[in-house]
C-alpha cells in the first residue's frame, strides 16, 4: 500500500514538475494578474539572465520525469531538490500565498529522499 501511494504521488509531483519546466518554453499558462510586485520584479531579474529560466525549465523536465519511476526517483529527488528549495525560498520573501503548496512539495521530495536514503550511502562513505 506505501508503494501505492508512494507512486500516485512521485507520478503527481513529477507531473507537476514536467508541466513547470515546459511552461519555461512554451509559456502556455498564463501570469496571474494579482501578483505581487515584488515577484513580478523578481521573475524580470530572472529573465535579464538569458540562460537562467531555461536552465531551471531543463531541470524540471529531466528531474519530474526522474522522479516518476521507481527506478530512478532517487535520482530525480536530489535533481529536483535544488530548484524545490528555490521555490520554497521565493514564496516565502516574495508570495506568501503559495507556501503551502510549496512546503506540501517540498515535503514530498524530502519524503521520497529519505526513502532513498541508502541509494545515496555510496556517495557519502
Amino acid at each position: 500500500m506505501k508503494n501505492k501511494i508512494l507512486f500516485v504521488v512521485s507520478l503527481l509531483f513529477g507531473l507537476m514538475f514536467i508541466n513547470a519546466g515546459l511552461n519555461k518554453f512554451f509559456n502556455y499558462m498564463p501570469v496571474p494578474k494579482d501578483m505581487p510586485e515584488s515577484l513580478m520584479k523578481l521573475m524580470g531579474a530572472f529573465m535579464q539572465i538569458s540562460w537562467l529560466m531555461p536552465l531551471v525549465g531543463v531541470i524540471e523536465v529531466v528531474g519530474g520525469a526522474l522522479f516518476i519511476p521507481n527506478k530512478t526517483r532517487a535520482l530525480g529527488a536530489i535533481v529536483i531538490l535544488p530548484v524545490m528549495v528555490g521555490v520554497v525560498l521565493t514564496n516565502i520573501f516574495n508570495a506568501p500565498s503559495g507556501l503551502p503548496i510549496a512546503l506540501v512539495m517540498l515535503v514530498i521530495n524530502i519524503w521520497v529522499i529519505i526513502e532513498n536514503r541508502k541509494k545515496y550511502l555510496p556517495m557519502v562513505s
